[in-house]
């Protein structure tokens, strides 16, 4: 059986010393433990071992997952989110980090005025312009992200990216540095939408030297990842 709570203890350490280097509180950074493709019962066990900020990249899976724990934990969308899937999230994730169109931030706002929410959402940037990746284009984030933000029942908290695959941590350094530069920007615009998701289990620390106040890790938790399903 994983040892959840000690995983998630592990990781934990590793932000507090990746914030301490960037001269920043642990506490300024919140860990979500992204459970995709594990079964609903080792997501109660995570629950029940303290952790509190839970992530899904599939709609479905959220869906099915909220079923079983409701409110009991903070739910995060991680995932590319299709418009006929908002339903699934919308209203029921605490955070969505993956607006990258407009299109889907009406849906999302719509779906939240529905339910009386106001839905909170992150821009995610394609900070590294891969044509295989969803994300907005750096030069149009600040742009999207105030027209997201003008929309009725949706509140834009900051912005989201994924930095290429790569098995040295330092080379996404500059894609994280880039949106964090980014972030400046839209603070300037926007005051209250300071969040920052970027950093995954090969990259997290250097995501929180960089200036991440969420990091989305799976595998350092988890372990390795049910590839069937």
């Amino acid at each position: 059986m994983m040892d959840l709570k000690a995983n998630h203890d592990e990781v934990l350490s590793r932000i507090g010393a990746a914030a301490g280097r960037s001269e920043r509180a642990a506490a300024s950074v919140t860990c979500v433990a992204v459970g995709k493709t594990f079964p609903a019962d080792v997501i109660v066990r995570a629950a029940e071992a303290g952790l509190k900020d839970l992530g899904e990249s599939r709609a479905q899976e959220l869906k099915e997952k909220y079923a079983v724990l409701g409110d009991r934990v903070r739910w995060h969308f991680v995932g590319h989110l299709q418009t006929n899937k908002v339903r699934y999230v919308a209203g029921i994730a605490t955070l969505i980090h993956s607006v990258d169109r407009y299109g889907v931030a009406e849906a999302i706002a719509r779906r939240a005025r529905s339910v009386g929410k106001t839905q909170q959402v992150l821009v995610e940037v394609n900070v590294a312009r891969e044509s295989a990746k969803h994300g907005a284009d750096p030069a149009q984030a600040i742009a999207l992200a105030q027209e997201v933000d003008e929309l009725e029942g949706i509140e834009v908290k900051g912005l989201m990216t994924m930095a290429p695959f790569s098995e040295d941590p330092e080379e996404a350094r500059p894609y994280f540095r880039e949106l964090a530069d980014l972030s400046q920007v839209l603070i300037a615009q926007l005051p209250g939408a300071a969040e920052l998701s970027m950093g995954m289990t090969r990259d997290f620390e250097v995501a929180v030297e960089e200036g991440a106040t969420i990091v989305r890790v799976g595998e350092a938790i988890f372990g390795p990842r049910h590839r069937s399903l």
